[in-house]
Formats: C-alpha cells, structure tokens, sequence
C-alpha cells in the first residue's frame, strides 16, 4: 500500500459580477460563498441574515398520517416505544420524540439496541420482545428505511408502525402506517439533507402544532419545539450532514441554547470538559461533545447518553457526564489500537488497492468505524473495517466522493444480512464465511469506478493570499458564515513562501508540531499542525502551507492561530 501526499485544489475565483452584486460584503466572504454555491440574493441573504429556511412539516409525505395516528393512540393511552439508534444522531433523536410524547401525556419508552448483540437498526428479536410486552405505537428515528421485513413482524403481531429517517431509500419503502423521510420522491419538503434528529424534529414540530389548537386530554406541560433545537444541533453536527439550508438554520438556532444551557446534561457535560457558557461552536460539538455521547455507544452502554440528555437536574447529570467520560478515554485507546493494527495490515501489501479491507476478531464493532474513516483519509480510499465473529462479522465502510459506499453495498446485497448508510459512510452485519467474497466484489467494484481517477488525497483550499493580508477583521468576516461544518468547511486559506523561525514537536509522543513562522513584512505567527510532528527534523526554511484562521486563548492570551492542514516546502507544487 502506498502513502500518497495530498494535492491542493485551489478553488476558482468568484465572476467579477458576483463581487459587484454583493458589493456590501467584504470580497473574501463574497469568494466563499461562491466556493459553496450560494450565489443568488435569497440564499446569501439567508445565510448571512439567519432567517429562518425552515420547512413546514406537513410537507414531509405522510406527516399527516403519522400525526393523526400517534394522538390518536395517545388519547387512548397505548404504550410507545421510540426505537432510536446508539450514535449522537440517533440518541438526540430519541430525546427529541421521548421528551416530545412524555409532554403529551405519552407512556414513552426508548429502545436503543446494543451494538455487539443487536448491532444497528431494527431487528426481529427486539420486535418480538416490544410486542409481547405490550407496545402499541413503535416509532423508528434515525432508523427503519430499509427494515422491511422488521417493519412486516412489527405489523403482524398488532404494533403500528411510524418511520422516520433520513438514510438512503431501498427498492421499496417498508409496510408502515406512515414512513417520513425527506428523500422521497413523492415528498415535497423542500430540504432532502436533514439529519436523523432534523426528521424526529420536524414530528415533534408538528405534533406540537396540532396540539397547540386541539390539545389531547392526556396533555401533561406545554413544549416548545425550540426547546428541543439543542438537541437538534448535537445530532446534525455530529451526523456530517451539509450544514447549508436549514440545516445550517437550526445548527445556529441550536448553538444560541447550547450556550444559555437550560438542559441540565448539555450544562453537566460542559461542566466536565471544562467549556463556558458562550464558548460552543459546531467544532466544539464534533470534538468536545459529540465524542462523549457517541462513546457509550461504541463500548458501554448507549442509553447513558440519552439518561445523560434526558437528566431532569444536574445532580443526576453530572455523574453521568463524568462516567462518559471515563469511557471516551477508554475509546480513544481502543480507537488508536484498531487504526494502528489495521493500517499495518494494509502497508504489508504489496499492491496499491483501490479498496482498503481489514478485518480481525479483536476489532470491537464500536470503533471500526472511526479507524475506516482516519484510514480512508490517509490513503484516499474507500475503507472498511470489520470485527470478525464466530457466525456473523460487523463491518463499517467509510468512502471518498468518487465512491458511493452504500450504492456499492447495495449491489453485494445477497451477501449482506443487513446494511444502510450515506454516501460517504455505511454500516453492514455479514455472515463470515462470506468476507472473502464481499471483499473480493467490493474490489472489483472499486476498481471499476475508480480506474480512469487520480486516487491522491485531495485538500480543497478556498483562498490564496499572503499570511500578511489576514488579520481579526478577517476573522470577524469569516464569523459570518458559521458554523462550520460539514458541506460548509471552515474556510482555508493558502500562503506561500512563509518563513520558519522556529518549530518543536508536542503532544503524545510528539505527534504534534507547533510552529513559530514569519510572514514577508516582518510580522509573527503562531501556528499548531495536529498528527503532523514526522517534519521534525526535514522542515525547510521555507514552507507554502494550507490553514484555518482561528482565535486562540492560553492562559489569558489571546492571539491569531494558524491551525495548520498541510505543509509543502516552499514552490514544491
């Protein structure tokens, strides 16, 4: 296996009418507007202003139907089961529709399956169990588009069924009383890229609407649904959905109550983790928060998480946040293990594969999915990571944009017990004996799409511009735009010809490197490049590099940081 570095994809510069159109706008956030395809009045106008671009949710195909039926079985007083999923997408999810129906009066339960008996998704077993114990309402978040034959048991033994996901469509839609999900074709909700927690959302939104004009008797305290947009900001940073449209709406509506916690587990865990009211962003989401809920998940028990966010005061929060994490230190061990072992794995072979497969009885199913992604970004392939059972193997792909993962699991379906994902990320139970020729299939099918594509890790830069032209007003400038996240980055910048004053390796075992550079007037610069301490000891003097701006603030000083993303000796490309 060959480890390639990465080329720089400097994006094209907006047309001049762009800049004359929005000529009210400082140039570099007209340039990364464009670099995001916001080009028009309406969509600059919203993005910049935050004006709600939110859809109604009557719009979502068969919101109707699953309203009518869900206060309809609330009024009669049928236990429910909110049947949700053990990552942070699937765990808000949860809350949202618990604490949802418990404020109509509902007897609610969560259901989060557990990943090494159950693994993802709905399953027979569990279906049986809810029946015979009396469900009457089983409603899916996060979960369920593919179940159909899960959805069939359910149907059959007396529960009705509600749907709600967000994950690519089957063949053919499960046989549920209402099934909501934005992908439909026959849906006319104008946004198709809601998280998990974004659909959950839009039930509770409208369940709380109806009942704002015909309250149900059994109606217990009145809701709010932007009560819950803390929640939906958890899950749709930590799902990577595109933080554009209303996603990104409901992430900066979400983000303003994260930071004047009302929920006690919110305030518990950035009580822990040491972060002050004011202090969150979509970054501190998918590095602070979102790790911790997703731990429980992957190694101990996911309903941690969803006590944590549920916990009606801080006496009961705060153990819990300290408990998780204990155990995101636990998973960050584990996760460095698996990565470790599986990327030997790949640089024994000789053969510079189109696909990455690795697959041992110690990978727990839990953390195979962090290590497929970090492998797949290091060697700019597709990647899947499996723990090998006795019977049945537990696997997670994560893929490049020339590579749909699940469009590919789809075509290896008869060798699958089941799967779902994204584009770019999928989930896959398999019986054993047949990981030879899933890997064998799944590589011809690499192969294929990817022969006449440049595999070399790519790094798309939004601007270049000498570091002495970047000040806080800049900073201010890029403010406008946030967050950032997935499908709206943080903003890179590309300067050339920077001098090295000083550099030392940090952090564990040196992993780190931390820079002290001069731009060409004169002026300094401090600078952190994470997982990047092997220049120790090769660093030209001269050195272009690829970066975000950000603010940093160490032990009451606070200065511009370069956060540094890829070096290259000066002109090297």
């Amino acid at each position: 296996m060959i480890l390639r570095h990465r080329r720089w994809q400097l994006a094209p510069p907006a047309p001049v009418a762009l800049f004359e159109r929005f000529s009210a706008l400082d140039p570099l956030v007209v340039q990364l507007l464009y670099n995001r395809g916001l080009t028009t009045c309406e969509e600059v106008d919203a993005f910049i202003t935050g004006a709600d671009v939110t859809g109604n949710p009557f719009a979502l195909a068969g919101m109707g139907t699953a309203v009518s039926l869900i206060r309809q079985l609330l009024a009669a007083g049928e236990s429910i089961v909110v049947y949700g999923d053990y990552d942070v997408d699937g765990i808000t999810a949860t809350a949202v529709l618990v604490q949802t129906l418990k404020s109509l009066g509902g007897h609610v339960q969560p259901y989060i399956p557990d990943r090494e008996g159950e693994g993802y998704g709905l399953n027979c077993a569990a279906i049986r169990d809810l029946a015979g114990a009396g469900v009457g309402l089983l409603i899916t978040v996060d979960c369920g588009i593919r179940s159909l034959e899960e959805v069939a048991l359910a149907r059959r033994l007396g529960m009705a069924v509600v749907i709600t996901d967000h994950h690519h469509l089957g063949e053919a839609l499960p046989p549920a009383n209402a099934v909501l999900n934005p992908r439909r074709p026959e849906s006319n909700y104008p946004f198709k890229d809601l998280a998990g927690v974004g659909v959950a959302f839009k039930l509770a939104e409208a369940l709380l609407r109806v009942n704002e004009r015909v309250a149900l008797p059994t109606t217990k305290q009145k809701l709010a649904s932007a009560e819950l947009l803390d929640l939906v900001a958890l899950g749709t940073v930590a799902d990577m959905v595109p933080l554009l449209g209303e996603n990104h709406f409901l992430v900066q509506q979400g983000l303003a109550a994260i930071n004047a916690p009302r929920r006690p587990g919110i305030s518990a865990l950035m009580e822990v983790l040491d972060i002050e009211p004011g202090g969150v962003n979509a970054a501190t989401i998918s590095f602070g928060l979102a790790p911790r809920l997703n731990a429980a998940g992957r190694i101990d028990d996911p309903l941690k998480s969803l006590q944590l966010l549920l916990a009606p005061d801080l006496a009961r929060a705060l153990p819990l946040a300290r408990d998780l994490q204990q155990i995101n230190q636990e998973r960050r061990d584990l996760t460095t293990y698996v990565q470790e072992r599986a990327r030997a794995m790949l640089l024994e072979s000789e053969e510079d594969l189109p696909l990455l497969f690795a697959s041992a009885d110690d990978f727990p199913a839990g953390i195979v999915g962090l290590a497929a992604g970090r492998l797949s970004e290091e060697f700019y392939r597709p990647a899947i990571v499996i723990e090998r059972g006795p019977e049945f193997s537990k696997g997670s792909a994560r893929s490049i944009p020339e590579f749909h993962i699940t469009e590919a699991l789809d075509k290896v379906a008869d060798l699958l017990v089941r799967h779902g994902g994204h584009a770019a990320a999928a989930g896959f139970t398999i019986r054993t004996a047949d990981l030879p020729a899933l890997r064998a299939r799944l590589t011809a099918l690499a192969a294929e799409a990817l022969r006449d594509i440049s595999l070399k890790p790519s790094l798309r830069v939004d601007v270049e511009t000498p570091l002495s032209t970047l000040s806080w007003k800049t900073l201010d400038a890029l403010a406008q735009l946030a967050p950032f996240g997935y499908g709206n980055p943080q903003p890179t910048f590309l300067s050339r010809g920077v001098r090295v004053q000083y550099a030392r390796a940090v952090g564990s075992e040196g992993r780190h490197l931390k820079l002290y550079l001069i731009d060409h007037e004169g002026k300094s610069w401090d600078a952190i490049a994470f997982r990047q301490g092997d220049w120790i000891g090769r660093l030209p003097n001269l050195i272009d590099l690829v970066y975000y701006l950000e603010r940093n603030e160490w032990k009451g000083r606070v200065a511009l940081q370069l956060n540094v993303r890829d070096i290259h000796p000066a002109g090297a490309d």
